[in-house]
C-alpha cells in the first residue's frame, strides 16, 4: 500500500505542478480561452494565488517524505489538496460546468486516498 500512496501523490504532484505553473505564467483571458471558463469568476491575483497554492501542494506532497524534513507534512498538504479541489468542484457546480466536475471529484477522492494512508496507517 506505501508504494500505491507514492503512486498515487506523485500523479497528484504532477497535475497540480502543471496546472498551478499554467495558472502562474499565464494570463487570466489565455486560461479562459484554453477552456477554464472559471477563471472570469476569479481576479487575476486570485488565479494566481490558487496556482501558487497547487504548486507548492505539488511540491509539499513530494518533497518532505522523500527528503525525510518533517514528512507529516505530506499527509497535511494531501488534507489541504482535498479541500481546494472541493471548493474547485463547488465552482464548477456553481456555474454548471458538469465535465470538470468529475475531474475535481477524481483529484479530490485521490488526495483524500492519500491524506487516510499517510495519517493513518501507512504515515511515515
Amino acid at each position: 500500500m506505501n508504494t500505491a500512496l507514492w503512486i498515487a501523490a506523485s500523479i497528484l504532484a504532477l497535475l497540480f505542478l502543471m496546472a498551478g505553473l499554467m495558472k502562474i505564467s499565464q494570463p487570466r483571458e489565455k486560461l479562459a480561452a484554453s477552456g477554464m471558463a472559471w477563471v472570469e469568476d476569479f481576479s487575476p491575483r486570485s488565479v494566481r494565488a490558487i496556482g501558487a497554492v497547487e504548486a507548492l501542494g505539488a511540491l509539499g506532497l513530494i518533497l518532505p517524505a522523500a527528503l525525510g524534513i518533517a514528512p507529516a507534512l505530506a499527509a497535511w498538504v494531501a488534507l489541504g489538496l482535498a479541500v481546494t479541489m472541493l471548493g474547485a468542484a463547488a465552482v464548477h457546480v456553481r456555474r454548471k460546468e458538469a465535465k470538470a466536475i468529475p475531474v475535481s471529484l477524481v483529484l479530490l477522492l485521490l488526495a483524500a486516498l492519500v491524506a487516510w494512508g499517510r495519517f493513518g496507517p501507512y504515515a511515515f
